[in-house]
């Protein structure tokens, strides 16, 4: 039997065909002027257009943004370290992942250590709490 419970997930969803270039509208609603781009390199972001069409929708909408690609399976820790030095340095309010589960994973950890002075890795070893993080955007490929 279904027990009683309350949920609040402040997560938007858009689907359908070129639903990728309405992320200039939406963050642009959301006040986003700095993005942090974050992806792993792959062939397919560049042969269908796809990180440029996203690249030039954000510039539209009068966003400036900052690459961060590389992401490899299993994220790795110096790779995080990189972007939250470049979202903190680049005055960033978004990351934006293009790709699968390591860039998302990268991207949550990266969004996690850009609004705190110590070590992003103490989240995960239980030594710290997270209490904020940068807003973090997902273009599932």
């Amino acid at each position: 039997m279904l027990q009683d419970f309350n949920i609040c997930i402040q997560t938007q969803f858009v689907f359908g065909k070129n639903a990728q270039n309405q992320i200039g509208s939406e963050l642009k609603k959301r006040g986003v002027k700095r993005v942090l781009i974050h992806h792993d390199n792959g062939e397919f972001l560049y042969a269908t257009g796809l990180l440029e069409s996203i690249s030039r929708n954000l510039e539209k909408e009068g966003i400036s943004w900052v690459e961060l690609g590389g992401v490899l399976p299993n994220p790795r820790l110096s790779l995080v370290y990189e972007g939250i030095e470049i979202a903190k340095k680049e005055d960033v309010d978004f990351v934006i992942a293009i790709g699968g589960g390591s860039v998302i994973d990268s991207a949550k950890a990266i969004g996690l250590g850009a609004v705190i002075k110590g070590d992003v890795w103490d989240f995960f070893t239980g030594a710290a709490v997270p209490e904020s993080s940068l807003p973090v955007g997902v273009i599932l490929t």
